[in-house]
């Protein structure tokens, strides 16, 4: 499936020049003169890629990119800014504002494309990453990270695994018998209460970013991941 690549260029000539040499790459081209046509084109479709200029008649480009970047559909589409501005404060703006490159005009087309390659590449490599979300929670399953609202916390090592278990079974009840069976393994002597004392590591952990009453006791029962209780966090 060809990768779609968003154009935001209110120079018509500069747009025309980028989508004929980026069809010719293999990738489908849609263009945007300004930015509140760019958020509607997003809207409908999202692209792999954005290319967006520094001077656009109604909202700047990194005001455009920082409003993309809040947004949870496009907050991680690559961005490549393009602009006649080549003093390296300007440079310094645009990647702080969330661009992950930066090409000064006039653009040279074989880098261009090059930049494109190497982000998309990334950027499907990120995404093929396993990682579990839920509300403000982010379990990175290859890095072995959990952030929270943004912010890295860190785990022990079986704290980690009952998080990981009940955000893949959310809602659902376990007993303190099935966690020792799903956690520690079948055939594993370790008393019920052992449970108890992860859980309330866990909470102590995930508290620092107020996250802690997703972890629900159910009495007489057990446990459940109330991801209700992470709404508005």
């Amino acid at each position: 499936m060809k990768k779609q690549i968003l154009c935001v260029e209110d120079e018509a000539a500069i747009r025309q020049m980028i989508r004929f040499s980026l069809e010719r790459e293999g990738y489908t081209v849609m263009e945007a003169e300004n930015a509140y046509v760019a958020r509607e084109l997003v809207a409908n479709q999202t692209p792999d890629l954005m290319l967006i200029d520094w001077m656009l008649p109604d909202i700047s480009g990194p005001e455009l990119i920082r409003r993309f970047r809040k947004d949870e559909v496009t907050r991680d589409i690559p961005i490549v800014m393009l602009t006649a501005r080549s003093e390296e404060e300007d440079m310094i703006q645009g990647l702080e504002v969330g661009a992950d490159d930066y090409l000064s005009k006039p653009v040279s087309l074989k880098t261009l494309t090059a930049r494109i390659k190497a982000l998309l590449r990334r950027s499907e490599g990120f995404s093929a990453r396993k990682v579990l979300t839920v509300g403000p929670i982010n379990l990175d399953l290859d890095a072995h990270q959990l952030t929270v609202n943004g912010q890295a916390i860190h785990l022990g090592i079986t704290e980690y695994k009952l998080l990981e278990f009940f955000m893949k079974h959310p809602g659902r009840v376990y007993s303190r018998a099935q966690l020792l069976d799903f956690i520690w393994g079948q055939n594993t002597y370790i008393e019920e209460r052992t449970v108890d004392v992860h859980i309330l590591r866990l909470r102590k952990a995930l508290k620092l970013q107020e996250a802690d009453n997703c972890i629900h006791t159910v009495r007489g029962a057990g446990y459940r991941f109330a991801e209700e209780a992470l709404n508005g966090l």
